[in-house]
């Protein structure tokens, strides 16, 4: 498996804070593939993602402006605003950029590096690749739900800090294209090619079409 590590010998990287969240989503979005997440225990390597960014992007939820469910997405970045989609599932995304703002970053899909006995457990019947494969797979490997809107991931104290890749990620490696499932304007492929991805990495979601990130 490409990027596969040995969990035993799994390291964390630098502690993500405040200014990286801070920058435009466009540039965050790519910079988290290859970086973690850890929750409970367990910890998972980003591998896809999806940006979105605010009130000028048709597929954001914040598009229209705040609400009661998206207030989150108007404060400041480094906090979670996570999601029911479909009535079935949790969504989870990172905020980013200056106050106001409302972009996102979705967690779409990752590999499992820390914690393989928990999620063995917890996700029962599924295989190993398809644990963090998608949205709604990567909360309920992390076991993250909607009670987690709002928590701040750059506290000194926070239950669900992100870390910085350990290992350089090549800019070849990383490809961009159309965001899944969102339709209108939204979903145009030329438009808003905001969904990036690592090239060769089987825990990214099935719909892979898309081109170098370098082309965007």
């Amino acid at each position: 498996m490409a990027g596969q590590q040995d969990p035993s010998s799994f390291h964390l990287g630098e502690r993500l804070g405040r200014d990286f969240f801070a920058e435009d989503v466009l540039d965050v979005a790519p910079a988290l593939l290859g970086a973690t997440i850890t929750r409970g225990g367990v910890t998972v390597r980003l591998t896809e993602v999806e940006a979105y960014a605010g009130e000028v992007d048709p597929g954001s939820h914040a598009f229209r402006g705040p609400t009661p469910r998206t207030t989150v997405m108007f404060g400041p970045a480094g906090h979670l605003y996570v999601y029911f989609s479909y009535g079935m599932h949790w969504c989870a995304n990172v905020v980013t950029g200056p106050d106001g703002e409302a972009s996102a970053v979705l967690l779409r899909a990752g590999e499992v590096v820390r914690g393989h006995d928990v999620v063995a457990l917890r996700r029962n019947g599924i295989r190993e690749r398809d644990w963090a494969r998608g949205p709604a797979r990567l909360t309920k490997t992390l076991a993250l739900t909607g009670d987690w809107t709002g928590a701040d991931v750059c506290a000194a104290a926070s239950e669900a800090p992100f870390h910085a890749p350990t290992r350089h990620v090549a800019a070849t490696r990383i490809r961009t294209g159309p965001r899944v499932g969102v339709s209108g304007a939204g979903g145009d492929a030329t438009a808003y090619p905001w969904r990036f991805w690592l090239e060769d990495e089987p825990t990214v979601s099935a719909f892979r079409p898309g081109r170098p990130v370098s082309d965007r």
